[in-house]
């Protein structure tokens, strides 16, 4: 084995510890079905209180399938919703990732207030903030007021809400960072 390969094999350890331990498929149904029940829809919702780990997971199996950093995906539910499944802003924002109904419908999302529905969709919302602005502080605040303010102010907007919102989401992200780790470090900063 040539040197390339061996640190590719050391770096693809050093993730998989990071991101703790692996579970095979079933494994991992069996434990997820236990904290979740399914609706009369056929979607599924948390109803166990020490499912944290279940919505990491999910956060993880989706920062991976849209290459974003599950940090900065943890993060964003820690800010938004505390990690409450059930939340609901005063604006109607709903779930964990809080999407707007509408953004939630046009991202294929039927139940805001299913995890796995709505931080697929959230992610995959975050991944085109982050593709359209090339910037993680960008991203964050269109995620919060909006492509169009960051746009019209050409960075972020100047309402206090957004900016604190923010920093909040920014500071969470660099304390979560080291723990969580970093899918691409060529694209997060």
């Amino acid at each position: 084995m040539d040197i390339v390969s061996e640190l590719a094999a050391v770096e693809r350890r050093i993730e998989a510890i990071a991101s703790g331990p692996v579970e095979s498929g079933a494994e991992f149904g069996a434990t997820l079905g236990e904290a979740l029940a399914e609706r009369r829809d056929g979607s599924m919702r948390i109803v166990n209180a020490s499912s944290h780990s279940q919505i990491d997971r999910l956060i993880t199996l989706e920062g991976r399938a849209s290459d974003v950093d599950p940090a900065l995906i943890e993060a964003i539910v820690a800010i938004e919703s505390g990690f409450d499944p059930n939340a609901t802003s005063n604006a109607g924002a709903r779930g964990l990732m809080q999407l707007m109904p509408q953004t939630a419908a046009s991202l294929g999302v039927r139940d805001s207030y299913d995890p796995s529905q709505n931080i697929r969709g959230g992610t995959r919302y975050l991944r085109a903030l982050l593709d359209r602005f090339g910037d993680v502080e960008l991203a964050v605040a269109a995620y919060n007021a909006g492509p169009a303010a960051v746009e019209r102010y050409r960075g972020v907007p100047p309402y206090a809400e957004t900016r604190n919102y923010v920093r909040n989401v920014l500071t969470r992200y660099r304390e979560l960072k080291p723990r969580v780790g970093v899918l691409n470090s060529a694209i997060y900063r």
